[in-house]
């Protein structure tokens, strides 16, 4: 009689392990960029919401004063606006246009942790905010 030669090594064969890491691979490549986004839109938000109440401070001078501010620093001044240090830190802030204030723009500084130079912008006559962390119009 012939001798039974039966396998009895348990585990992965190499085909097998190379098809899981493929697999995590494709859904790496398929997260990372979301991710990515979705960071981006939180940090953004910080300057979404102060763009915002430094809009309703532009809106309460105009009633006051019956023209626009010059500067986000004078609606400080005036005591209309008050801004949380952390977001001054990370965020500069600039009134562009006067009599009317047509766009209000943040900067990122060099403090904030995804790099300095990104711009998230308010139109004030769409009431549309673009640019840094928000999905542009190709995208919807």
């Amino acid at each position: 009689m012939l001798p039974s030669f039966t396998r009895k090594d348990s585990g992965f064969t190499l085909i097998e392990v190379l098809v899981v890491v493929v697999i995590v691979a494709i859904l790496a490549a398929i997260s990372v960029p979301i991710y990515i986004q979705y960071v981006q839109g939180a940090r953004a938000s910080d300057a979404q919401a102060t763009i915002g109440a430094i809009y309703n401070a532009v809106k309460m001078y105009r009633q006051d004063y019956g023209e626009d501010p010059s500067s986000v620093e004078e609606l400080e001044e005036q005591e209309y606006l008050e801004m949380d240090e952390g977001t001054l830190r990370q965020w500069s802030f600039t009134l562009i246009g006067s009599n009317p204030i047509t766009q209000i723009e943040g900067v990122s500084t060099a403090e904030m942790k995804g790099g300095a130079g990104h711009v998230v912008l308010f139109d004030v006559e769409t009431g549309r905010f673009t640019g840094y962390g928000l999905p542009s119009d190709e995208e919807m």
